[in-house]
């Protein structure tokens, strides 16, 4: 039998799923993560969502693949299948992403809410958890 190694930024990309995380000012990160059947559109495995909205509930920033983008350079043309990408500001359609790992999807994301909240005069300290009724 063959040793592998565990995937440490998975496994705490997983542990994330579930709870709501409010930060001090009211904003709020939402992780929707779960393992998948490996898919040509889901290759690593994962469907995911994870998002940081305002008070309001308008998402500032996230990163998914639950949806298709358009193609890079076209306003209208839809490539047909579900891709990783994210979304910049509330109103981005949403860019490609270019997935390589859990850990360095955690770290894109947070280095995304810290931008957002830092142009928002808010940060990042998380003062509650809710839990999310029907999560796993």
């Amino acid at each position: 039998m063959r040793w592998r190694a565990a995937d440490h930024g998975l496994e705490f990309l997983l542990a994330f799923n579930g709870p709501i995380h409010h930060v001090e000012q009211g904003d709020w990160l939402k992780f929707d993560v779960t393992r998948v059947e490996t898919t040509p559109e889901r290759p690593h495995g994962l469907s995911y969502s994870i998002t940081l909205h305002a008070p309001g509930g308008a998402r500032l920033v996230g990163f998914d693949n639950a949806h298709d983008v358009r193609a890079a350079g076209s306003r209208f043309k839809h490539r047909g299948i579900v891709t990783d990408h994210w979304h910049r500001t509330e109103k981005d359609p949403g860019r490609p992403y270019v997935f390589k790992d859990a850990e360095t999807l955690i770290d894109d994301f947070f280095d995304e809410v810290e931008r957002v909240l830092r142009e928002r005069g808010d940060g990042l300290r998380v003062a509650e958890e809710e839990e999310r009724k029907g999560a796993k």
